[in-house]
C-alpha cells in the first residue's frame, strides 16, 4: 500500500487574513512566514518552528458564508498534539490570560486521551490534544 507521512500544511479560510495572522502569532506562537495578494485572495503563510506544520490563512474576495460551523460538511476541528498532559495547564492558564475563550481541561469520555478545546476569530474550532499511553 501507499504511505504518506504527517500533515504538511493545514490552509484555513478566514474573514480577515491580517487579524487572524495576529492572533495565531500572539496566542499560539506561529512564526509569520509571507503574504500573497493573488486574483481571487488573500494568503498569509504561517509556520510553527518546532513541528514544522505550515499553516495557511486565506481570505477570499467571494466568501460564500460568515463563519465557520463545523456541522456543515467539510472540516470539524484541527487537533494540535502535546507532549504532556499538564502542558493542557499551561496553555489553558495561557489562554486566560490572553482572553481566549476555552473548555476546562477534559478527559475524553473514551479515555484515550485529553482536550483543551477553543476556537480562532472566525469561530474555528481548535483543540490541544494529550494522548494517554498505552500501558
Amino acid at each position: 500500500m501507499t504511505k504518506f507521512g504527517s500533515i504538511s500544511h493545514l490552509d484555513l479560510t478566514v474573514s480577515d487574513a491580517e487579524a487572524s495572522a495576529r492572533w495565531y502569532v500572539d496566542v499560539l506562537g506561529l512564526r509569520r512566514v509571507t503574504r500573497a495578494d493573488l486574483d481571487n485572495r488573500i494568503m498569509i503563510v504561517l509556520k510553527h518552528d518546532d513541528s514544522g506544520l505550515i499553516v495557511g490563512l486565506n481570505q477570499h474576495h467571494e466568501p460564500a458564508a460568515a463563519r465557520f460551523d463545523e456541522r456543515r460538511p467539510g472540516l470539524d476541528h484541527v487537533g494540535f498534539a502535546v507532549a504532556e498532559r499538564g502542558e493542557l495547564e499551561q496553555w489553558q492558564a495561557r489562554f486566560a490570560e490572553l482572553g481566549v475563550e476555552h473548555s476546562p481541561v477534559q478527559d475524553a469520555p473514551s479515555g484515550s486521551g485529553t482536550a483543551l478545546v477553543f476556537r480562532d476569530p472566525d469561530n474555528i474550532q481548535l483543540e490541544l490534544w494529550w494522548t494517554r499511553p498505552r500501558s
